[in-house]
């Protein structure tokens, strides 16, 4: 693993998460390439600021959970080349039920270059300290769909009061937010923002250089 990337947890303390992407549970339906264990990888800057919003989601009685952080760019060919196979049905409901696959490129909720790739942007959700469970969003991670939108019609007050948290988080903590996911973030200040990194997320250090 180059050395300005490492794992989230290791340097932000108390942190929750779920690689969706290295799990059978996202869009795709099945693991991607790149994601080789199910650990969130980011820069150092990354998870300074992300330390910064976990002791403010904390003041508000929430946890922050990750659900991506880097992103291999291989991944990112890897669902160019399942846009373009046959529909089977399989995710459809729960992640795009009212697009086609290929709309997913053209209506901005997946990029042919994503800013994940650039290591310090964060797919993410609060959960409640004093149960664990997560806070209501309207949505769960990945639903391609005006709804995941930030300011959607016919979310329910408690869901934009939770939207708003994060948002807030978030924002008061360095990163901007991508207006068409409500759990997508970017650093402010990123410390690669013209490079797309390729090295694959591994459990052991030595095996990702």
């Amino acid at each position: 693993m180059r050395t300005d990337f490492v794992f989230v947890d290791d340097l932000v303390p108390g942190i929750r998460w779920d690689a969706k992407y290295a799990t059978w549970d996202n869009f795709t339906g099945k693991p991607v390439d790149g994601y080789l264990a199910n650990r969130i990888v980011g820069t150092r800057a990354l998870c300074a600021a992300l330390t910064r919003a976990r002791r403010h989601a904390e003041s508000l009685g929430f946890g922050l959970l990750l659900w991506d952080g880097y992103r291999p760019q291989r991944a990112v060919d890897h669902f160019l080349r399942w846009s373009r196979e046959p529909e089977d049905g399989r995710t459809k409901q729960d992640h795009y039920p009212n697009i086609g696959r290929a709309e997913m490129f053209e209506k901005g909720y997946v990029a042919s270059k994503s800013g994940h790739s650039r290591g310090s942007t964060v797919d993410l959700t609060l959960y409640h300290l004093d149960t664990g469970e997560l806070a209501r969003m309207g949505g769960g991670h990945d639903l391609m769909d005006p709804f995941s939108h930030h300011g959607a019609a016919g979310i329910a007050p408690a869901e934009t009061r939770n939207r708003r948290h994060l948002r807030v988080v978030m924002e008061r903590s360095g990163f901007i937010r991508y207006d068409q996911e409500w759990w997508h973030y970017t650093l402010r200040n990123e410390p690669y923002p013209d490079t797309y990194f390729d090295f694959p997320i591994t459990a052991a250090w030595e095996q990702a250089a």
